[in-house]
């Protein structure tokens, strides 16, 4: 045998080696299955086709239990501050501040391998898994705002795409057309924290407002009354049965043709580009938020829980867990089953993949409002109870109940300031 074909073999063999090492290794990172507490998501029962996958690489499986949102909210919380039974959480916008204050979770890039490129998530995403400067979830779903508008119905009336709140404002009302079923713009009127206040939230921190300033209510203000003022007057535009509608009315008047544009949540651009549930196919495009209006961001995720992780191992186990359920290859098999809601990585906006299905144009829009979205409500775990007051104030000022903005934000800084004052 030549010397250089024994220096092959030897190379070759060590080339072997060291793959058995690296996984020998791996299989050490996992001693027992990772429990994982969940709600039902394509994109979560997806990953159990990978279950070898990850078995491969941890030395250990997984079983994900899936509750609906209000069940899976209220035994996580239960859980979480008793037994600890899960390794992992499913956590979402409303429900992360209390988790990290609580210490139920660990903060996520302790333990979250950096091979797995958490940078790589929209930056809305980020911000949106961000508590007091820390990282807590990698996301599963969530987003930001996008204005989606019909781009026919603009050129026709010579209207540019608006780039400012001013601009927005204008194109509403001279879009607006109800003798020929059109109508400006479509809004969200229904009550709540995560449908009204949601919607109205954007103009409030877009003019600068702010919820609190340490334990004191701060959004008694010009930013509120300005934003107040602004969503009241649009909703003269506004399509029939968003006064009290959410969600499903404001998009799905969009979607039927009969809305010019629309402020809305990120999943909105992906069925306004399916067939099955869009009637304005090759008609629509896609811009960040006009300025200054911040995009409303939210995301949910997957987090380290700390009772059932004890030791330095297990979190790593459940951070692996969390990086490999979230990673850009799963991103990857999401995008080819067409789940489109449950993608959050700029490299898999930016891919050839995503072009195709979806376009070129927006990838990129997804990047530039990723930019502009803000975590617009109170990170507190009080915000619900908030955020469902002024709801319900807000609906009435919609439908034309009571009318004194000024007093009716009066009235909520009243209720913040017991809210503030039963914790204490």
């Amino acid at each position: 045998m030549s010397k250089q074909k024994k220096l092959t073999l030897l190379a070759g063999s060590a080339l072997v080696l060291a793959t058995l090492a690296a996984g020998a290794a791996n299989a050490q990172v996992c001693k027992n299955n990772v429990k994982v507490l969940s709600q039902p998501r394509d994109g979560i029962t997806l990953l159990e086709k990978y279950k070898d996958e990850f078995k491969s690489l941890s030395g250990a499986s997984f079983e994900i239990d899936n509750l609906n949102e209000g069940d899976r909210r209220a035994k996580s919380r239960a859980d979480a501050s008793t037994v600890g039974k899960y390794n992992v959480y499913y956590v979402d916008e409303a429900n992360v501040a209390l988790f990290a204050k609580s210490k139920w979770i660990e903060p996520l890039l302790k333990h979250y391998p950096k091979d797995y490129d958490f940078s790589d998530f929209d930056a809305g995403r980020q911000k949106v898994a961000t508590y007091e400067g820390t990282q807590w979830f990698a996301p599963i779903t969530g987003g930001g705002d996008m204005l989606v508008y019909r781009k026919d119905l603009l050129e026709k009336a010579g209207v540019k795409p608006p780039k400012t709140l001013e601009e927005f404002v204008a194109a509403v009302k001279k879009l607006h057309d109800p003798a020929n079923g059109v109508y400006g713009v479509a809004l969200r009127g229904q009550r709540g924290s995560g449908s009204n206040v949601w919607r109205w939230m954007p103009y409030f921190k877009g003019n600068g407002g702010q919820w609190f300033n340490g334990n004191k209510p701060a959004f008694n203000s010009d930013a509120a009354l300005k934003a107040t003022d602004t969503y009241l007057d649009l909703f003269k535009y506004s399509a029939p049965g968003t006064k009290t509608g959410s969600w499903d009315e404001s998009t799905g008047a969009f979607l039927a043709g009969k809305v010019a544009l629309l402020i809305e949540s990120t999943p909105l651009t992906g069925m306004a580009l399916d067939p099955k549930v869009s009637q304005v196919i090759g008609k629509v495009a896609f811009l960040p938020p006009p300025a200054p209006l911040t995009g409303g961001g939210y995301g949910h995720g997957f987090a380290i829980g700390s009772k059932a992780n004890k030791t330095e191992e297990a979190k790593n186990c459940a951070g692996l867990f969390v990086a490999w359920a979230t990673s850009k290859k799963n991103e990857e098999r999401r995008l080819a089953e067409g789940q489109f809601g449950e993608l959050n990585r700029t490299s898999v906006f930016n891919s050839p993949e995503f072009s195709k299905r979806y376009g070129p144009d927006l990838g990129k829009a997804l990047s530039e409002t990723g930019k502009v979205t803000a975590v617009n409500f109170w990170q507190d775990a009080q915000w619900p109870d908030l955020g469902d007051r002024w709801g319900i104030i807000l609906e009435e000022l919609i439908t034309g109940t009571r009318s004194d903005v000024k007093g009716s934000l009066a009235e909520l800084d009243k209720f913040a300031v017991d809210l503030v004052a039963k914790r204490k």
